[in-house]
């Protein structure tokens, strides 16, 4: 863990609450006050569960600013800020800087990839134009490129470059890069069923979709392994298993939104080429929730 981690625990990947005339602010601004009353570390705005890639640049950079506003300083704000452009994420994590962000989540370039010195160079181009600290966000099941241990530890050489969110799903790759990088990157499970084991190899915490609907829960899991209980961390871990493997039925985030949606928060309204949940899956999603009361 670095000397001064961006967040310890549970940051969610907040959806961006979405209606034929745009973003619905209203609700987000709801959905941010609950999610701090519930206990969250962080939040991470804007990101692929936010629906980043389809929001205009008007919109993006108007729930950026909005969320920080809203937030006003109770739990870091992380800004999704990645592109596979790197001149327009270079724009807007400085945009987000401005704006009262506390921290970038930038993503690898999806589509036209990259080499592993490519990589190296793009996050070092955009770490120069930030005066916040950046989290890398590795999800090669997404975007087409996987971020190898060794490009870690060149990465973590530059000041402002933090932490990982990792979301590759290979633990072996998690064990390497901890055993490479040590101490100088905090390691972020980018998978909700991974938590507890991110955090046995040191990890800090969680960027999730699950605490979406329940942050209360999510932070329980990590809040049980930093005191010592590995034991109950993992029972919760296994608990939830079920309904976070409901959440990616299908591509994220449509089971979360259409969760979202029967809880109350703003509409089941996903943007091409998303479409809303196919009525199968759906009711087997609320069936699980129903099971914690979540919905009724």
């Amino acid at each position: 863990m670095t000397d001064s981690p961006i967040f310890t625990g549970a940051a969610t990947a907040l959806i961006t609450p979405l209606n034929e005339n745009g973003i619905d602010f209203e609700t987000t601004g709801r959905l941010i006050d609950w999610q701090i009353a519930e206990g969250i570390n962080a939040l991470v705005i804007a990101g692929t569960t936010g629906e980043g890639s389809t929001l205009t640049d008007e919109e993006h950079r108007e729930l950026l600013k909005f969320s920080a506003e809203r937030a006003a300083g109770r739990v870091p704000v992380i800004a999704g800020t990645g592109s596979n452009d790197t001149a327009y994420a270079v724009e807007l994590t400085k945009f987000a800087c401005e704006a009262g962000c506390d921290a970038m989540l930038v993503v690898t370039p999806y589509y036209n990839k990259a080499t592993q010195n490519g990589l190296v160079k793009m996050y070092n181009t955009i770490a120069d134009a930030s005066t916040k600290p950046i989290i890398v966000y590795n999800v090669p099941s997404r975007t087409g490129v996987n971020i190898e241990p060794s490009t870690y530890l060149k990465l973590a050489e530059h000041p402002m470059i933090k932490g990982i969110k990792e979301a590759n799903g290979n633990i072996s790759k998690i064990v390497e890069t901890a055993a490479l990088v040590g101490d100088r990157l905090d390691i972020y499970s980018g998978n909700d069923d991974q938590i507890t084991p991110v955090l046995a190899m040191g990890g800090s915490g969680i960027i999730s979709v699950l605490s979406n609907i329940m942050p209360k829960e999510t932070v329980s899991i990590c809040d049980a392994f930093f005191a010592g209980d590995v034991k109950r961390s993992a029972a919760l871990q296994c608990e939830y298993l079920k309904l976070i493997n409901l959440l990616f039925s299908e591509v994220n985030p449509i089971p979360v939104k259409a969760a979202m949606a029967a809880m109350g928060w703003g509409e089941n309204y996903v943007r091409l080429p998303l479409t809303p949940m196919e009525a199968e899956h759906e009711e087997k999603l609320l069936a699980e929730m129903r099971k914690y009361s979540l919905v009724k």
